[in-house]
């Protein structure tokens, strides 16, 4: 049986509406795909806890839990991933990379322009749906 990895996803918006995206560094699992930025839940974390965390070693800034977005289940070749996306508001900091080889501020309406992870689709056509 595949190995399942609960994991969290942030969507941070900035003051002009746009989205952050963050792109795979070539060490990582999928490399140059382009995701949500988070991390693997660890035991016993709630999902505001785990997004604060990930976020804070990941990006070296403060965002705040606001609501769950989305969740689905996507089946990689060696292991399953439930990912849970949540919105997040920056409190402080700028985000800078540090695991990831690029991130960018998008709007909504081009994030399709990016390939993104497989897990992280049915967020971005999700968050495309958005009314403004």
């Amino acid at each position: 049986m595949k190995k399942l990895l609960k994991v969290v996803g942030a969507i941070i918006e900035n003051k002009d509406k746009e989205i952050l995206c963050a792109l795979r560094s070539p060490k990582m699992s999928l490399p140059n795909r382009w995701e949500f930025p988070g991390g693997k839940i660890e035991q016993g974390e709630t999902f505001k806890q785990a997004i604060e965390r990930e976020i804070r070693e990941e990006l070296s800034c403060t965002v705040k839990f606001i609501d769950v977005f989305n969740e689905n289940t996507y089946e990689y070749e060696k292991f399953t991933v439930n990912l849970i996306t949540v919105k997040c508001k920056l409190m402080s900091g700028t985000p800078t990379k540090s695991e990831h080889s690029k991130l960018i501020w998008m709007s909504k309406e081009n994030l399709p322009s990016l390939n993104w992870a497989p897990a992280d689709i049915p967020t971005m056509k999700k968050l495309l749906q958005e009314k403004v």
